[in-house]
């Protein structure tokens, strides 16, 4: 509708309530009546005749017919003056369910404004069916209910009123229900559905009906509806489980969400008294939960946890099948869920009664430790061997089953080994073999079974004569393989040599410490060695000792002075010498002996001109204290020649002794004596020089001799007592007469001269001189001084003059 139309309408309306409100009757109220669903322009009536009006004045007194709706379902007929149908008239949709049903109109005439009212009356005709809000109805009702119970049914519902309204229902034919209609001719009627017999659901579980409703018009109309009567199972049937045990195996570690079984139930009745839920049924302890999860709508068992062979071998679940019907009915069953085990366990090894430490000289075959065995597995999985690996001396024993017992198999040295890491494998007989390990400390406790041990078998100890009594000369040290106090020592002196001194007037040896301590001052002139015999005694029980020769050897020092033999060893004298005039170069003069107590160098005597200083007509021999003419005498030399002879030992610091010598030169060769004046060449007389050389050769060979029978009866018959690498102190004489004592001779030579006067025993100990030492010329015309040595054997034998003869012996000792 467009805008003016409507602006129109208003205005219209307006007026004729502006119209009503000042009307003054003129005239009645028309009534007129008309069905609905009749076509557009059917007559309703003659509305000019009705209202008196001309037919010719209608159009131009503008009559129209005003409404107050939207829908203008009637209009006149300006040239007959009839009221005329403009629209179709649906009774329902005007007026529903009103049992009358009207339309007012108001009719509207100008000059003069007039306005008549209407009333049209639309009649009802048969038009609507009845019809069910639903097509179908379903009833559940129980199998159990008994006949005559009543069960309402839909209501038919008819858009038309009065006589062409619902009036009757019918029920299709059944042997069960029949149809009871509540209500009466005013109201409308209510069907009901009878039970008329008692129902089987086991027979029929559904029934179907229809119901018919029929309105009152001619004909008469109708409306069905499906009921569906669903015949209700009532709850007498528990659940049945298919088994009464359901037996399953699952593998030890099983993942999650593995499916074991489906559990199946059936309850013979229907609905939810049929519907069956599974859930676990806890005893005691045993919560399935934990381990597995059950569906509750399929009975499906899964593993939720893990599976454990070790916790648990088997699953006895208990599980229920219950249904839902008022009250619910329940069914139980059982589930035996059977661990299959799986090699994931080790062997394990215990200890029990380790007895550690054990003694070394513990015997084959005691017990150590007793050992168990254990797998957590079962089955072969469970079954173990057992050994020890490495070596070690140790066994296992089988006692029982898994229980071992750990023995001695050999010697145990704790000084070898003081703790043996005993390393057992057990390994089971799974598919895939496991293998445990343990390790077993064993430590070996100290037995007294080592005496103690000396570096050497002979100690040589060297000690300075004139050393200060209670000084430490040497520290005795021993080595005990053992501990503690098996191998705490203590010393003591056995026994000493020579027997003619006691060792303990000499030496103590503190009895802890070891320390030799000398008691007294030693004099090497007096005594050069002694021995003796050291014992070590550990403090274990029962207490074990070893023996340690000791030598003690006396060092010289340079304490005594050479002292002048005989012609001239008168003290403070003056001695003295003729010469002749006409003596040559090289004349013998006089031959200066002396002798040193010292032994070695500190007895190795030197001989020097000291006085007068700058003489050149006299020399001396330095090794050999020969004093010759260097040249012939003249004219200006003097007659008589004062000489002072130095001799010097070769000690630190060195010590000397001085001889006055008066030289005078005779004119006349009877005055001389000859220039062997000193050879004893009378058979009566024997003099001193030549007692004190046989004495020397004398001595040299006795020592010889006892060396030789000394070394003889050691290589047969070896002795503590001897010493092993030390010869016997030698008496030595030096080229100049002089008598002194070596510390070692092993190897030495005897040389002699066919000069008489130049004869002498001369010993070279072996020790001292190096290889290549210079050899001091027997003969005179060499010098000496500090730096040089005894010659060695073979220099020494080339530079002896062809007339000397020399006999060389060398001996060597075994150790």
């Amino acid at each position: 509708m467009s805008w003016s139309r409507k602006r129109s309408s208003i205005v219209t309306y307006t007026l004729l309530v502006l119209l009503d409100c000042y009307w003054e009757s003129v005239s009645g109220q028309l009534s007129y009546s008309v069905s609905e669903e009749v076509n557009p322009g059917t007559s309703v009536g003659n509305i000019a005749k009705d209202l008196n009006l001309s037919v010719q004045d209608l159009e131009s007194r503008m009559f129209q017919i005003v409404t107050g709706s939207k829908k203008k379902y009637f209009e006149v007929n300006l040239k007959t003056g009839f009221l005329y149908v403009n629209e179709r008239i649906d009774r329902e949709e005007l007026c529903a369910k009103t049992p009358k049903c009207t339309v007012s109109v108001e009719a509207v005439i100008n000059d003069p404004l007039k306005l008549y009212r209407l009333e049209i009356n639309i009649l009802d005709v048969n038009d609507n069916a009845p019809v069910f809000t639903e097509k179908s109805q379903t009833i559940d009702i129980a199998e159990n209910i008994l006949p005559g119970m009543k069960f309402a049914l839909s209501e038919a519902v008819d858009a038309d009123v009065g006589s062409n309204s619902v009036k009757s229902y019918k029920l299709s034919p059944n042997e069960h229900f029949s149809l009871d209609i509540q209500g009466s001719e005013d109201q409308s009627a209510s069907p009901e559905l009878v039970l008329q017999k008692a129902l089987d659901r086991e027979k029929q579980d559904v029934i179907k009906l229809t119901l018919t409703a029929l309105d009152g018009g001619n004909p008469p109309r109708s409306g069905t509806l499906q009921i569906i009567v669903n015949v209700m199972d009532v709850n007498d049937n528990s659940p049945l489980f298919s088994k009464p045990l359901y037996k399953v195996q699952v593998n030890e570690n099983a993942k999650i969400g593995t499916t074991l079984l489906t559990l199946s139930a059936i309850d013979l009745d229907d609905g939810v008294n049929g519907k069956i839920v599974y859930s676990f049924t806890e005893r005691g302890r045993l919560n399935p939960d934990d381990t597995f999860f059950l569906n509750g709508e399929t009975g499906e068992i899964t593993v939720k946890g893990n599976i454990d062979y070790e916790e648990n071998q088997a699953y006895d679940i208990r599980v229920q099948a219950r249904d839902k019907g008022t009250p619910p009915r329940s069914a139980h069953g059982k589930v035996l869920v059977e661990v299959i085990d799986a090699n994931d366990n080790s062997p394990e090894i215990s200890v029990s009664s380790l007895m550690s430490p054990v003694k070394e000289d513990a015997e084959i075959g005691t017990v150590v430790a007793l050992v168990t065995i254990t797998d957590k597995d079962g089955g072969k999985n469970g079954l173990t061997n057992c050994k020890i690996t490495g070596s070690a001396p140790f066994k296992l024993k089988s006692n029982y089953k898994n229980y071992y017992s750990l023995l001695v198999d050999g010697p145990l040295d704790r000084e070898s080994v003081s703790q043996y890491n005993v390393t057992i494998t057990a390994t089971d007989e799974g598919t895939s073999p496991l293998a445990g390990t343990a390790v077993i400390t064993v430590r070996v406790s100290d037995v007294n079974d080592n005496a103690p041990r000396f570096p050497e078998p002979v100690i040589n100890v060297y000690v300075r004569e004139n050393s200060a009594v209670g000084e430490v000369i040497y520290t005795m040290t021993v080595f005990d393989a053992d501990l503690n106090e098996n191998a705490k020592a203590s010393y003591s002196v056995i026994s000493g040599s020579p027997k003619s001194v006691p060792v303990s007037s000499m030496v103590n040896v503190n009895s802890d410490t070891g320390d030799i301590v000398s008691l007294q001052s030693f004099n090497y002139e007096e005594l050069k060695t002694f021995q003796f015999k050291v014992q070590a005694t550990d403090s274990g029980v029962p207490p074990l000792n070893s023996n340690v020769t000791v030598n003690v050897f006396i060092l010289d020092e340079n304490d005594n002075s050479p002292g002048i033999l005989a012609p001239y060893s008168e003290h403070g004298s003056v001695n003295s010498e003729n010469i002749p005039y006409s003596a040559e170069a090289g004349y013998f003069v006089a031959k200066i002996r002396a002798v040193d107590a010292d032994s070695g160098y500190n007895a190795l005597l030197s001989y020097h001109i000291s006085e007068p200083k700058g003489i050149n007509l006299f020399r001396i021999g330095t090794s050999t204290g020969e004093i010759r003419t260097k040249r012939r005498m003249s004219d200006n030399d003097l007659k008589t020649h004062p000489l002072v002879v130095l001799v010097s030992d070769n000690g630190e610091p060195s010590l000397s002794a001085t001889v006055s010598i008066d030289v005078v030169v005779a004119e006349n060769t009877g005055d001389t004596q000859t220039q062997f004046r000193h050879v004893p060449i009378k058979e009566e007389g024997f003099s001193d020089l030549n007692l004190y050389l046989l004495i020397a050769i004398v001595s040299v060979s006795v020592i010889f001799l006892l060396s030789l029978i000394s070394l003889i009866a050691v290589k047969c018959h070896r002795t503590d007592g001897s010493f092993s690498r030390y010869g016997a102190p030698m008496i030595t004489t030096h080229p100049d007469g002089s008598w002194s004592y070596s510390k070692a001779t092993q190897q030495y030579d005897v040389c002699f001269s066919s000069d008489t006067l130049k004869s002498d025993v001369v010993v070279f100990p072996a020790p001292f001189p190096p290889v290549d030492a210079e050899l001091i010329s027997i003969n005179g015309g060499d010098t000496f001084n500090m730096t040089q040595t005894l010659p060695n054997k073979e220099k020494f034998m080339k530079k002896i003059p062809a007339s000397s003869y020399c006999f060389v012996k060398t001996a060597h000792s075994r150790v």
